[in-house]
């Protein structure tokens, strides 16, 4: 395939027929369309929000890994380009990965967030992109031949047809429109606020003294356990790392608007709870607010009805599936659905997971592929293959086997592993030996 910016088109062309059409500007969306757009797909990008990046830019989460396992860099490409250019132009360092020894968040990768969403703007235009900011997908249909899809943005209703979708959504919305089935698990992990909190000295708190004061208001119902993530002993680390992605929302639903809403709702009320009770309280007298992120980040809601459907067990074992696409590793990371603690569970010394294809395409419709965190798997493989990195390395999967269909008219799994793999590594990627 060519590698020209899509937004060539040839004489005549219906300016409403495209050829791939990418659902959400997230971590893993991003990636997916400059892949598709790269390797000579005409692409369409729609995201909801007035910048491209998703968890990442806002929802304020913005230390995308893990890129590397064991010493060894795992997950390349585009996302990994898009991460080392904003840190490069930044003036920043890298973390040393050969350091193996410490706690993988401390491998983690700080990006500025408005350096990072520029980059991602100026990425997704030179690859020729049709990028759409603020509109939403409102209808999709399959047509036997091509997906019908309608798309709403701040000048009413647009209809196209597209001969592939690819799904980077965060919640399967693409997948549901169209009808196909999804997951949900009855007890989702909770959503969280990224806040920062300043005006004050961790050092010169008397920890001990302000545990007394949050136990009583914790048996008055004036705080929830879950407003600082955990139980116990929560005031110190919450206050020496100034609040950041602690606050814990159990319950929401991020599959439908109300939904959202009710998230978004929840999380600002948790905000005051915890302003109003640490701001009178010895050494917080001058508390204040220094961020809140845009809106709340949802770990769990949807996840598709694959052709395969990963199990925790089968992510820790390392197994290179005969269709793998690309890695993944992080640690199976479930954040208990009451709000309290967190539940970890490590790759063994040297194992690394991969993402099968299968995983990323409906069973029931094999012309759309979904990328991110609402690719199938159990809830104890959703929450390690959910982190950004990976979505970075399915998007760009998805993205290139999308543009691999259109050009072949095919179903994705049906596009030869072979093609898809040396498109990727064409484009930096880092594919799984099997």
């Amino acid at each position: 395939m060519t590698n020209r910016p899509s937004a060539t088109r040839s004489a005549g062309a219906d300016t409403n027929d495209i050829d791939v059409l990418v659902v959400g500007g997230g971590p893993a969306g991003t990636v997916a369309a400059i892949q598709a757009a790269r390797a000579g797909a005409r692409t369409m990008l729609i995201e909801k929000n007035g910048s491209l990046g998703g968890t990442t830019t806002v929802a304020g989460i913005n230390f995308p890994g893990l890129f590397h396992a064991w010493g060894e860099q795992v997950i390349a490409g585009i996302g990994w380009e898009l991460v080392s250019e904003t840190v490069r132009l930044a003036g920043e360092q890298l973390p040393d990965f050969t350091r193996v020894d410490l706690p993988h968040w401390r491998l983690q990768i700080r990006v500025n967030v408005p350096l990072y969403s520029a980059i991602l703007s100026e990425a997704v235009d030179a690859a020729g992109v049709d990028l759409r900011l603020h509109t939403m997908l409102a209808e999709l249909s399959w047509s036997g031949t091509h997906w019908d899809a309608t798309i709403c943005g701040k000048d009413g209703l647009e209809r196209l047809r597209a001969a592939r979708i690819v799904d980077c959504s965060g919640d399967a919305d693409a997948t549901g429109l169209a009808g196909l089935a999804r997951h949900r698990n009855d007890a989702r992990q909770p959503g969280t606020l990224a806040v920062l909190f300043g005006g004050y000295y961790p050092d010169a708190l008397d920890y001990r003294a302000l545990d007394d004061i949050y136990d009583r208001a914790l048996a008055d119902g004036l705080i929830r356990a879950a407003d600082f993530g955990s139980s116990g002993h929560v005031l110190e680390p919450f206050l020496r790392k100034h609040g950041e992605n602690a606050i814990h929302l159990p319950g929401i639903d991020g599959s439908t608007s109300a939904g959202r809403t009710r998230a978004e709702i929840d999380a600002r009320a948790a905000l005051l709870r915890i302003y109003r009770f640490l701001k009178p309280l010895p050494g917080l007298e001058g508390l204040t607010v220094t961020y809140g992120a845009v809106e709340a980040g949802v770990r769990e809601s949807m996840t598709i009805d694959g052709i395969h459907r990963l199990s925790g067990a089968e992510y820790l074992s390392g197994k290179v599936w005969e269709d793998a696409v690309c890695y993944s590793y992080y640690p199976i990371d479930i954040h208990r659905p009451d709000g309290d603690g967190i539940a970890k569970t490590y790759l063994e010394q040297g194992r690394v997971a991969t993402i099968p294809l299968s995983a990323m395409v409906p069973r029931e419709n094999r012309h759309i592929v979904v990328a991110g965190r609402c690719i199938a798997g159990d809830q104890e493989a959703n929450s390690a293959y959910r982190v950004q990195a990976t979505a970075m390395a399915t998007g760009q999967a998805a993205g290139a086997a999308a543009a691999l269909a259109a050009r072949l008219d095919v179903a994705v799994d049906e596009v030869p592993l072979e093609s898809l793999r040396g498109l990727l590594r064409e484009h930096g990627a880092i594919v799984p030996v099997v």
